[in-house]
């Protein structure tokens, strides 16, 4: 169980341009698959999103209208209409559609702040896509696809465990 701290604690050191790369990367792969993932949002599709994960130094800004991304150091202030907080492995499980956002909001266990309707007009474009960031991550190994796609998956499981819970 000591891999996860070690992890998150290896990701302090990781440069801004490396955490706003690899961000990009993920969201462009995620639209080429999804591209009607902000069509839903309507009129909240003008909104920009705050992710802040409280176990990375950084926080990440999406803005629909655009279709980018952008990582920032937590230090560097970013203006949002909405905000959601919380550990990266919630995060990525909310992007995923694969655990119930209200149940972990009204545990707490994530805070949103800013415009609320926004971001459940978001959360249910995601629930609809069936995002998987384990296969995007593999998909870019090659010929690795399938062990880098066991270790995701496993790196995935035992995350969300350590938070106490399971992947739907």
């Amino acid at each position: 169980m000591l891999f996860r701290p070690r992890l998150m604690a290896s990701l302090h050191a990781v440069p801004l341009p490396l955490a706003q790369g690899v961000s990009a990367f993920l969201f462009r792969q995620i639209l080429e698959r999804h591209s009607g993932l902000f069509d839903r949002l309507g009129a909240f599709k003008e909104k920009r999103f705050a992710f802040v994960p409280t176990d990375l130094p950084f926080s990440f800004l999406v803005d629909p209208s655009c279709k980018t991304t952008k990582a920032v150091r937590k230090s560097h202030p970013i203006t949002a209409d909405a905000t959601v907080e919380g550990p990266l492995a919630l995060l990525l499980a909310l992007a995923e559609g694969r655990v119930d956002g209200d149940a972990l909001f009204f545990s707490r266990r994530l805070a949103v702040t800013g415009d609320m309707e926004s971001v459940i007009a978001l959360r249910n474009a995601l629930d609809d896509c069936d995002i998987d960031i384990a296969e995007i991550i593999a998909n870019a190994a090659g010929p690795l696809h399938p062990m880098l796609r066991s270790l995701m998956v496993s790196i995935r499981k035992q995350a969300l465990t350590s938070e106490g819970l399971s992947w739907n």
